[in-house]
């Protein structure tokens, strides 16, 4: 069973769209908060991840990091296990 997937977000974001993209092109399940909307969320985000811009991308309990971080993780061809593992 796949792990589950979070991102923290914004609406504006371009980074944000392209991860949501990358993962959308993979068929993964993911859920989103959008930290525009709910900024109690973006304090829990920052606690979590030690960063306070987005997107901030969770697997299971592992964190991710941000576009580039799941794009490396992708083109590293290390991505599908981090997902399944």
């Amino acid at each position: 069973m796949p792990k589950p997937v979070l991102m923290y977000e914004t609406g504006l974001c371009g980074f944000c769209r392209a991860a949501r993209r990358l993962l959308d092109n993979k068929g993964v399940i993911y859920d989103t908060i959008r930290v525009d909307k709910q900024p109690d969320k973006m304090q829990e985000m920052m606690e979590r991840s030690g960063r306070r811009t987005v997107p901030q991308i969770f697997i299971g309990d592992r964190h991710v990091g941000g576009f580039d971080d799941l794009h490396e993780l992708e083109t590293d061809g290390e991505l599908d296990g981090w997902l399944a593992d």
